[in-house]
């Protein structure tokens, strides 16, 4: 099969050529190839199928019709793996939920999906973590409302094994009554607040943790700039600390949640308008690891509802490039070479994988994206309904498997 005619873009650029792929394998990157099969791909982008190291299932509930469901959703989206996030119901924190889970990754029509152990029981003492690393487990998963006793027991297990410790930083007492950022859109609403400081005192103990243990921590959807310039700090004094942000932070702020938007109502919350503005700016200076489309899908029941008793989340995965491309790559934040680093290379590497490249001799996992393409999201759950996004993932190329959309 040949290719013709697409931008073939990566991490380190974007080329005009055409793509011979054989058995799965991209054999040839050239100009004026010919095969039997030929598709013309009028100037699409050809790139690698993108990386989400934070998704959740429907209302967080695990098993096996759920997976199957988010593994099809994400590669409409251009998403090709998917970590799922540990904290579901039952949580991924023993040997039986593990096994569960990992059959329902059977037979999946789209994304690859992989699993994170939850370090944490419901008792609040630590979960089997040695184990569920050695039976798949690809990241251990700890929110910082553990003691300082158990952080650094899990500091130890992440330095054992060499894995990447996935941090939600939160404080228990100060999130348990919040429902949005404490500030002047929630005092206007009338709505408990959650202050910013939950966040950056955790993200401060854990560099700590990090800089003794000498181990890698990727923090989870971080919203406020001061984690970012914490975080930043102390990448450049030596400690492997990297930072994950979802793009609704940088496109949306808490003025999204008026007129009490649900679909707003997101954890973390969301920023004020100046701290959106200083996101997007920590994203331009490459102060932001990893981006993720913090996909947590509810039922209308638990989410149509008024705002202090809905759920937390919204949806965002089936339309990931389109709405990265469109919110990103069209308003001149970034590059989509640069999209790609953030949304593949990096998420990839937290979870010991390479990906980002498109050369010869590897098995193909990538996309053809035409951003000519408009679209019109119909979707009461997404943050973005009714809204039009440029682009539209055409094809998806998962070794010998394809999949047309």
């Amino acid at each position: 099969m040949v290719i013709s005619n697409v931008i073939v873009c990566d991490v380190n650029g974007e080329k005009n050529a055409d793509i011979k792929i054989e058995n799965g394998i991209i054999v040839e990157i050239a100009h004026n190839l010919k095969d039997t099969e030929m598709i013309d791909a009028e100037g699409a982008y050809f790139m690698p199928l993108l990386v989400d190291t934070n998704v959740r299932l429907q209302d967080s509930t695990l098993n096996s019709k759920n997976i199957k469901a988010i593994s099809k959703e994400a590669l409409r989206g251009g998403v090709g793996h998917v970590v799922l996030n540990a904290d579901s119901t039952p949580a991924i924190d023993n040997e039986i939920v593990l096994e569960f889970a990992q059959n329902g990754l059977s037979y999946l029509n789209g994304a690859k999906i992989d699993l994170m152990l939850n370090t944490l029981q419901e008792d609040s003492s630590l979960s089997n973590i040695a184990i569920l690393l050695k039976r798949g487990a690809v990241a251990p998963y700890m929110s910082t409302i553990a003691k300082n006793n158990l952080a650094i027991k899990i500091a130890e297990y992440v330095q054992m094994y060499k894995v990447t410790l996935f941090c939600k930083a939160e404080d228990n007492s100060l999130i348990s009554s919040g429902v949005m950022l404490e500030g002047d859109v929630s005092s206007k609403l009338g709505l408990a607040g959650i202050p910013d400081l939950s966040e950056v005192l955790h993200v401060s103990r854990m560099i700590e943790i990090a800089r003794h243990f000498k181990i890698k921590i990727l923090f989870k959807s971080i919203a406020s700039p001061r984690s970012i310039e914490l975080i930043d700090k102390a990448k450049k004094e030596g400690v492997d600390v990297r930072c994950e942000v979802s793009l609704h932070h940088l496109v949306n702020s808490d003025e999204a949640c008026e007129n009490f938007n649900t679909t707003a109502k997101l954890d973390p919350p969301l920023a004020c308008v100046s701290d959106m503005k200083l996101l997007q700016q920590a994203l331009k200076n490459n102060k932001i690891d990893v981006l993720t489309t913090l996909h947590q899908p509810s039922s209308p029941v638990n989410k149509e509802v008024a705002f202090f008793d809905a759920e937390y989340g919204c949806e965002a995965l089936g339309d990931a490039l389109a709405l990265y491309y469109t919110k990103l790559v069209l308003s001149g934040m970034i590059t989509m070479s640069e999209l790609l680093k953030f949304t593949v290379k990096n998420p990839a590497k937290t979870i010991a994988k390479e990906a980002g490249v498109i050369k010869v001799g590897q098995k193909v996992e990538a996309l053809l994206f035409n951003p000519h393409a408009k679209n019109k999201i119909t979707n009461k759950q997404s943050l973005y309904n009714a809204q039009v996004l440029n682009g539209k993932v055409l094809m998806s190329f998962q070794g010998e498997k394809i999949t047309k959309f």
